[in-house]
């Protein structure tokens, strides 16, 4: 290998004796899989490193060569650092790394300078450009830590500036009496519908939400998917002061799961029984909102409107995060924010504390 550069780190691979050759003999073999005999080569060698990424599950579109910017880019795909990342963020990864192996990869990855990753960004525009730089600093951050390179050659490449936005619309009341109109308690609409306001989780964890996620003290606990940061949000349990406004809310996801025809694993199955993907849920909620007569809604605005209702009830930013699961706290003040100045340009027995419909239910229930 290169003078200056440290061994590579290979997970994984487990030592078993040696072969005639005098070269150590491994098995690549992660935790509950069959182990994979590896080549009698040097761990360096450009054939080993080909075995182990076709092992790890990683076909590269060439043969790599030692110290190749595909073998590296192959190593980073098998690493702790690229595993460690969310599930839909390794796959947009993986193939902005395929598709840098296929373009660069014959190039020596121990030179690799700013000039190639500017030119390699200067292919793509706004939010596209931005993640591609972000697969290049996961990329060059592994090689610096892994790889012995000495600088990191994304450092002081700048983000492409991009028209503000911000997303998805939270729902509001007159949208969400719409919804439970149209679709009643019984159907899985409605039983997605309330799941994801109360909690306001993502679709990516909402579709892995079950029975099995209440625990003894009353919590609805789960663990992000995107973060993994866990999250506990009141079920059984007496609520904080701040969100005895909306027991309604609680009230009616309850009734949604006691309605439910079928039992199993988690609350939004398929007919077979089979727990739904993340994006077809999300395609499928927006169908059957604009059903309901509220185009342009989404689970996500869900989110953002129980997020929204926290703010509204007086809730203060740490406690939404809890909540919600935001890690950072940025969006949760600009909700708290913008009720803020509503309440300052409002009557004093107007819009001060909680919506009407909220009022209603609980005089109602009374």
């Amino acid at each position: 290998m290169r003078r200056g550069v440290r061994p590579l780190k290979l997970r994984h691979l487990n030592p078993s004796g040696t072969f005639a050759s005098g070269n150590p003999r491994y098995y690549y073999r992660p935790k509950g899989r069959k182990g994979i005999a590896m080549p009698d080569l040097p761990m360096d060698h450009p054939q080993f490193l080909a075995a182990y990424a076709e092992a790890a599950g990683v076909q590269p579109r060439r043969p790599v060569r030692e110290g190749s910017l595909a073998a590296g880019l192959d190593l980073y795909k098998a690493s702790d650092a690229f595993a460690a990342l969310a599930t839909g963020t390794r796959d947009a990864r993986r193939r902005m790394i395929d598709d840098a192996a296929e373009r660069y990869g014959h190039a020596n990855r121990a030179d690799l300078r700013a000039p190639h990753i500017e030119k390699d960004l200067s292919r793509f525009n706004g939010h596209a450009r931005n993640n591609r730089l972000k697969m290049w600093r996961g990329f060059c951050a592994w090689m610096v830590e892994h790889d012995g390179l000495e600088k990191d050659p994304s450092d002081g490449i700048k983000r492409a500036k991009t028209a503000k936005s911000h997303g998805h619309t939270p729902w509001s009341a007159e949208e969400i009496d719409s919804f439970r109109a149209c679709w009643p308690l019984g159907s899985i609409e409605r039983l997605a519908f309330e799941l994801i306001f109360w909690t306001g989780a993502r679709v990516s964890d909402a579709v892995r939400l079950g029975p099995g996620n209440i625990d003894r003290d009353g919590w609805l606990t789960f663990r992000q998917q995107k973060t993994g940061g866990e999250v506990w949000i009141p079920f059984n349990r007496a609520l904080p002061e701040f969100a005895e406004v909306y027991v309604g809310d609680l009230a009616s996801l309850k009734e949604a799961i006691d309605a439910r025809n079928d039992r199993h694993m988690t609350f939004l199955h398929t007919r077979q029984g089979a727990s739904r993907s993340s994006k077809s849920v999300s395609q499928w909620f927006a169908t059957k909102a604009r059903a309901a007569g509220v185009a342009g809604r989404t689970a996500h605005g869900l989110r953002k409107a129980r997020a929204k209702a926290l703010a509204e009830a007086g809730a203060a930013a740490p406690q939404i995060g809890a909540w919600t699961g935001h890690e950072s706290l940025k969006e949760v003040e600009r909700y708290i924010r913008d009720f803020s100045k509503k309440r300052a340009l409002s009557r004093t027995d107007e819009e001060q504390k909680v919506p009407t419909f909220q009022i209603k239910f609980q005089k109602e229930a009374k």
